[in-house]
This record gives C-alpha cells, sequence and structure tokens, in this order.
C-alpha cells in the first residue's frame, strides 16, 4: 500500500513536471526577455553550479527547516495531547495559545533577532513559531474528538494514563498531527525564506536574494526551483512517514 501511494505520488509530480515546464517554456518563448529564461537553461544552470554553488546553500535551509519541524512535533504534540485529554490544562492554555497564534510572525521578527541575535536560533525560533501552533491546536482536537467509550472501555480493564495515551491517544491522533504538519509547511518554507535574507551568508533565500542583486536570473531561477523542489521532498517524506507511522488507516 505504501509502496502504491508513493508510485502515485511521483507519477503525479511527473506529469505537473511536465505541465509546469511546457508551459514556462512557453513563456519564456512569449516574452523572449533575460528575466524570464528557458526552463532548460536553468536546468543547465543548476547542474554546473549546484556541487560548487548550491549544495552548502541547500544543507543549511533544510537542516533549519527540519530543525524546526522535530522542535514543534517534540513540544506541540505533547502539549496538545495534555490539552485535549485534562480539561484543566486545556482552560488554562487554550486563552494563551488563542491569543498568540493569530499573530502576525513576521511581526515578530524583529524582536526575535534582537533578543536572539541574528544567528541560528532566531531562524528556528520562526520556524517554530509558524509550525507549533497548528500541531498543538490540532492534537488537542483530536484527541478531544475520541470517544469517551473508547477511553471508558480501556479504564475497565485496569489501564493506566500513559497506557490511555500510547494505546488510544498516540494512534487517534497521529494522522491529523501529520496533516497539520503538511499544512503548516508552506507558510514555514516561506518564512524561513524571509529570514535567510538577514544576518546570514548560507541558505536557499540569501542564494535567490543575492542572484538577484546581482541581477543574475539564470542563479536566481535555479535557486527557486531547488527550493520548491527541496519542499516537495519535505512534503513527500512526510507523506510516506505517515503511510508507515499510519499504516492501520
Amino acid at each position: 500500500m505504501i509502496k502504491v501511494l508513493a508510485k502515485d505520488k511521483w507519477q503525479g509530480a511527473l506529469y505537473s513536471l511536465v505541465f509546469v515546464i511546457i508551459l514556462w517554456y512557453a513563456v519564456s518563448l512569449i516574452f523572449s526577455i533575460p528575466i524570464i529564461p528557458s526552463p532548460f537553461a536553468v536546468f543547465r544552470t543548476i547542474a554546473e553550479i549546484f556541487q560548487t554553488k548550491i549544495e552548502i546553500h541547500v544543507l543549511h535551509s533544510l537542516g533549519r527547516i527540519l530543525g524546526g519541524i522535530a522542535v514543534s512535533i517534540l513540544l506541540g504534540v505533547p502539549l496538545g495531547f495534555l490539552m485535549g485529554y485534562f480539561e484543566r490544562v486545556d482552560k488554562l492554555l487554550s486563552p494563551l495559545v488563542y491569543f498568540t497564534y493569530p499573530v502576525p510572525k513576521l511581526a515578530l521578527l524583529p524582536i526575535i533577532m534582537l533578543l536572539f541575535g541574528l544567528g541560528e536560533v532566531s531562524k528556528l525560533i520562526m520556524i517554530v513559531l509558524i509550525i507549533i501552533f497548528q500541531i498543538i491546536i490540532t492534537s488537542r482536537d483530536a484527541v478531544k474528538a475520541i470517544p469517551e467509550e473508547t477511553f471508558r472501555s480501556l479504564q475497565s480493564l485496569g489501564a493506566s494514563k500513559l497506557q490511555m495515551f500510547t494505546e488510544i491517544i498516540v494512534p487517534a491522533s497521529l494522522p491529523e498531527v501529520m496533516t497539520a504538519t503538511r499544512l503548516a509547511l508552506g507558510t514555514a518554507v516561506s518564512i524561513l525564506f524571509f529570514t535567510e535574507t538577514f544576518g546570514t551568508e548560507y541558505g536557499m533565500g540569501y542564494f535567490i536574494m543575492d542572484s538577484w542583486m546581482r541581477v543574475n536570473y539564470l542563479d536566481m531561477y535555479a535557486g527557486i526551483v531547488i527550493l520548491s523542489f527541496m519542499g516537495f521532498c519535505i512534503f513527500t517524506a512526510i507523506d510516506i512517514a505517515e503511510g508507515y507511522i499510519c499504516s492501520w488507516r
């Protein structure tokens, strides 16, 4: 089943890629201006400069986004589970979550940079702030959606609270947690691009903006393509991981 899903994912991606390339090539022919280069010229550029110029930027960006996802899951999932299972915890923390969640995270960027500097910590915090709220709320709601009878059945067998979490809450909530992670990932990549234009010399955001300022459109488009492909790979990895973790679905 997992292999079929992965195969379908890559086939769909291939069809979409072919369509985008054809459309992109047609637009480049119609306008015939340097700012819209041919996709084939961009692909040649990627092949020529990936190892010498782009690879290090990809590694830095990938490390930041994966680190942000990991921290968000490690903090957000347990907190959401506690809020969903314990009513008092939910009443205590929900107002705080609802108050801070709607705040535009980019508005916090100057404050975070002043507090934590221009290094990796501030970038990681920005990514976590984007992802963690959706994970908390989704995890909490997933627990609340579990029928009360399910808990009572296990309690009647003498199950402990730990067993409640491991046998009911975690399996029932994981699919929703994975979905929330996917939904937040797109915004997180956008924020990553923005934060990498400040206080760093490495990252796809820096590479793209630096290429733009040098009026090197081929490098700029190469960076955009690589960033898009990186996001696609992360999305696909989450889908595959969900297939393994939630194989019972």
